[in-house]
């Protein structure tokens, strides 16, 4: 036989093996990449985490406790960071948010502007204060708020904006914070997906009257469970926020617990088993986020080769915390004229997921699409919307092709380690690129 019979059958086997590099693997062929959860697991625990927790459990185990605690060196240590006077941990993210409305005393009747493309705490927090989420379309490049859509959803009503710096990309704060300034309202940073993040020379959660951020253990900087961070360098609304956490009290140092609420306050304190575990990883927090940043942007490097596909932007002169990587698919761009753009984005989901690149959805709905908002299931006979009427709904198109065409990236680039894992999955991305004919056929097949 031949030289060339002798290839060709080889190359007819490897291919019935599935064993042919070239064949996409969702037809048998070998995946691109080997091992999907190698260098990405997250959080990273290590030793040191440990022994972080374990001398915890010898100390005081809430915060509430005379003296210092992991929860007091957490606070000062994630206020210097941030730049901010002052610093209140909570037991998770959610509630301090609601807790920043809190101690502006936004409540009812007063409406709260923030963007349709969010994480469902985002809406929920002002309803939590019987205040009226007003939702605002997103920029269609960053997925923050649009500040002229902040400007068009403004009413008399209006106590505050809540910017969401999704992804970890710093939502356009100098034009937000001129809004707030000509109409007199407060700005609260949902810097839940943030941290790390910075904005001209400015940190995430120095940027408004308040800011909360996220401890929840996926996040950039997590704990072993969940938890929150509110930033000011307001004394009085960091003071109304400590007491609020606990029940309204006031607790001093040196001085015994006299169980008097001064006003409405929550149970909602940080254990110092969290606190220890989350200082641990605040120890190496910046080197990870250079190895993260590093890893990120090699494989946007890649990705930005290939037709039809939109790598996240960085707005500039900010630093993203890249907490999620959201991708955009265009067909026409891609040379598949007449394809949907969400049938693309499934299509490619498949395929993808066959590979081994583990890609997934981040929100299925614009937030105001959601039950709860669309139906004013509250706090019963529809309050807090029928406390004030509120804004005429605005639509929000942006997002809606936002979601409809793009897919995410979430976890598997925190791992400081993921950057040979994060280029085997773009090595999948280009072998599916390289079959964008078999994308388009089976997009079709969908719609």
């Amino acid at each position: 036989m031949s030289t060339t019979g002798d290839q060709t059958a080889a190359s007819r086997a490897r291919q019935e093996r599935g064993g042919d590099p070239g064949r996409l693997a969702v037809f048998g062929g070998q995946r691109a990449v080997s091992d999907p959860r190698r260098g990405t697991a997250w959080p990273v625990i290590t030793e040191e985490d440990r022994a972080a927790v374990m001398a915890a459990l010898d100390g005081p185990l809430v915060s509430d406790t005379d003296g210092d605690t992991p929860v007091s060196e957490l606070e000062r240590r994630w206020a210097q960071r941030c730049g901010t006077s002052y610093c209140v941990a909570t037991s998770n993210g959610t509630v301090s948010l609601a807790l920043c409305l809190a101690a502006l005393g936004i409540g009812p009747g007063d409406e709260v502007i923030v963007p349709a493309l969010s994480f469902i705490a985002t809406g929920l927090a002002p309803v939590h204060q019987m205040a009226v989420p007003v939702f605002a379309d997103v920029d269609p490049v960053y997925f923050t708020i649009d500040p002229a859509a902040i400007e068009a959803a403004v009413t008399p009503r209006t106590a505050a904006i809540m910017p969401v710096h999704l992804h970890g990309q710093v939502a356009d704060m100098d034009a937000i914070r001129q809004i707030a300034d000509r109409h007199g309202l407060a700005v609260i940073e949902d810097a839940a997906q943030a941290q790390g993040a910075s904005y001209h020379g400015r940190q995430a959660g120095s940027l408004g009257n308040l800011a909360s951020f996220s401890l929840q253990v996926t996040k950039n900087l997590p704990t072993c469970g969940e938890g929150g961070l509110i930033t000011t360098d307001d004394a009085k609304l960091a003071a109304y926020a400590r007491m609020a956490r606990q029940f309204g009290e006031v607790i001093e140092p040196g001085k015994d617990r006299a169980y008097i609420s001064h006003h409405l306050g929550w149970n909602a304190k940080l254990s110092a088993v969290q606190a220890a575990f989350t200082l641990s990883q605040l120890d190496r927090f910046d080197a990870d986020v250079a190895a993260r940043h590093k890893a990120v942007t090699a494989f946007c490097d890649r990705l930005s080769e290939l037709p039809g596909l939109r790598v996240p932007a960085t707005r500039p002169d900010t630093a993203h915390a890249w907490h999620i990587l959201r991708l955009r698919f265009d067909p026409e761009a891609a040379g598949l004229a007449g394809v949907n753009p969400a049938a693309m984005r499934d299509a490619l989901r498949r395929l993808l997921r066959a590979e081994g690149v583990p890609m997934s959805r981040y929100q299925l709905m614009p937030l105001p699409d959601q039950r709860v908002f669309t139906e004013r299931i509250g706090f019963g006979r529809g309050y807090p919307w029928a406390a004030a009427e509120p804004a005429p709904a605005q639509d929000c198109p942006v997002t809606r092709e936002i979601i409809a065409d793009s897919l995410t990236l979430q976890k598997r680039h925190l791992n400081p380690a993921a950057h040979d894992t994060l280029q085997q999955y773009a090595a999948g991305f280009e072998k599916v690129w390289r079959h964008l004919d078999v994308v388009g056929n089976l997009a079709r097949a969908k719609q």
